[in-house]
């Protein structure tokens, strides 16, 4: 029977879809798949790993039928995260992507090496803001209120856990997910030398 489409807690099931919802928002929130062959590359990088290692902060959109037409996935603490990433996520997914022996040369080389170097997500002047996220909608459901419906999730699940402030990284290109995180009452977040990213950050305690 059909449902109303709205917010869920994530179930293994959705694997693949999470998959093909990040390969089609992957390219400054585009269809991706001109850019990187192997449809696995920017999930094990961006979506797969959280839903794996902390999947009770994984929250889709159904569209009804069971069927997950975006995600919002995170984690509670980023310096754990990434030695987990490292421990138990990576060896998962390094034989399929080798980490490139020399200067990337394609778009896939590039994000092959962000792939080995978690620890580039600990960044020291987001420490008051320890948890960090990912939200993806295909863009037949953006602007309908299911990314906030998604943010909402998230943010209460965090505080549940205890945990005060959020933060992302986005391409600063992408204005429109700009606009979209300034109606949710995130703020620019401070970093040297962010190249082609800006960071946000928001308390998980208002309400949006």
């Amino acid at each position: 029977m059909t449902q109303p489409a709205g917010p869920r807690a994530y179930h293994p099931d959705d694997r693949a879809t999470l998959a093909d919802i990040c390969v089609r928002t992957a390219d400054n929130g585009g269809d991706s798949r001109h850019l990187y062959p192997d449809p696995e590359l920017m999930p094990s990088i961006f979506a797969a790993p959280y839903a794996y290692l902390e999947p009770d902060l994984a929250f889709v959109i159904d569209d009804g039928t069971g069927r997950a037409v975006g995600y919002i996935l995170g984690t509670a603490d980023t310096a754990r995260f990434v030695t987990e990433f490292r421990k138990r996520w990576l060896p998962l997914v390094a034989d399929r992507f080798p980490e490139p022996d020399g200067p990337p040369r394609t778009p896939s080389e590039e994000m092959t090496v962000l792939l080995h170097a978690p620890e580039r997500m600990i960044v020291p002047e987001l420490a008051a803001h320890p948890a960090h996220l990912h939200i993806d909608l295909l863009p037949g459901w953006q602007r309908k209120g299911y990314g906030k419906a998604l943010m909402r999730r998230f943010l209460a699940a965090l505080r549940a856990k205890g945990v005060e402030a959020v933060h992302l990284s986005m391409l600063t290109a992408n204005t429109p997910a700009r606009a979209f995180y300034d109606r949710l009452g995130f703020v620019e977040l401070q970093v040297p030398d962010p190249g082609p990213l800006t960071y946000l950050g928001r308390t998980t305690e208002a309400d949006l």
